[in-house]
């Protein structure tokens, strides 16, 4: 028997950019906790395959999270297809690696969109309704690059760091209407986005000298930490970013 602070059946969650690896997993995790789940993408095709590979209630949503609009029409449309939503975890995201010198001002702010201004948008329209009932938990995908770089990755760091204080930020805003604001910070992890890296024998080897547990992460470990900050346990919880990075995060 489970204890009764960790209890989320019942709830309803909507997941962005969960058609593949980190936000599918994700989306899975919710969904075996027994929440009812919305996969969020731009690929309807895609959209439909994932959640045909998960249990329990899932449901889909096509909408562009970096589109102000977009977001408006597709949050009005999940509560009311679905219901109100409970949890928001924003995952969508991006990587595009390259030396700072050769970085294009097209590629800034499409990298800026996708990891940042989408959990602005997507993190506003939820709350909006949220705040209006009282409760609600949103969890934003930040990551090891909320607090670290490397070389070529500048830009991807600097919306990290920036989702980081985002995430603190809207903490103080809707703290008072009892929504609570988290982050889950993912050191490497092994997904189709990252396996050219894992391949690459090099990386691969400073990867896990680097990292106290020896290993990359798999999607599933990022699982626990979800479940938990969407729990009625994080209730006194807001404004924190959990690292989920084998303790790399705490070693030189």
């Amino acid at each position: 028997m489970s204890h009764p602070l960790f209890d989320i059946s019942g709830r309803t969650a909507l997941v962005t950019g969960s058609s593949r690896g980190i936000g599918l997993a994700l989306a899975r995790g919710l969904a075996e906790a027994g929440c009812t789940v919305v996969l969020n993408g731009r690929d309807a095709d895609r959209l439909t395959e994932a959640a045909a590979g998960l249990p329990g209630d899932v449901h889909t949503a096509v909408f562009d999270v970096t589109d102000g609009p977009s977001v408006a029409a597709g949050i009005a449309d999940v509560e009311q297809r679905v219901g109100p939503l409970d949890i928001l975890v924003n995952n969508a995201g991006m990587q595009l690696r390259a030396p700072l010198l050769e970085f294009t001002d097209a590629d800034w702010h499409r990298i800026l969109d996708t990891n940042l201004t989408s959990a602005f948008l997507v993190g506003r329209e939820a709350a909006r309704r949220m705040t209006e009932r009282g409760h609600g938990k949103i969890v934003n995908i930040c990551s090891l690059q909320s607090e670290v770089a490397r070389p070529g990755i500048a830009p991807y760091a600097a919306t990290k760091g920036a989702l980081k204080m985002l995430t603190k930020g809207m903490c103080a805003d809707w703290g008072p209407q009892g929504v609570q604001v988290n982050g889950l910070g993912p050191g490497y992890i092994e997904t189709e986005l990252t396996q050219a890296l894992v391949e690459d024998e090099e990386f691969s080897a400073w990867v896990r000298r680097r990292t106290p547990a020896g290993r990359w992460g798999r999607t599933e470990d990022l699982v626990g930490g979800v479940l938990f900050l969407a729990s009625p346990a994080a209730d006194f919880i807001s404004g924190q970013v959990l690292y989920v990075d084998g303790g790399m995060t705490s070693v030189l």
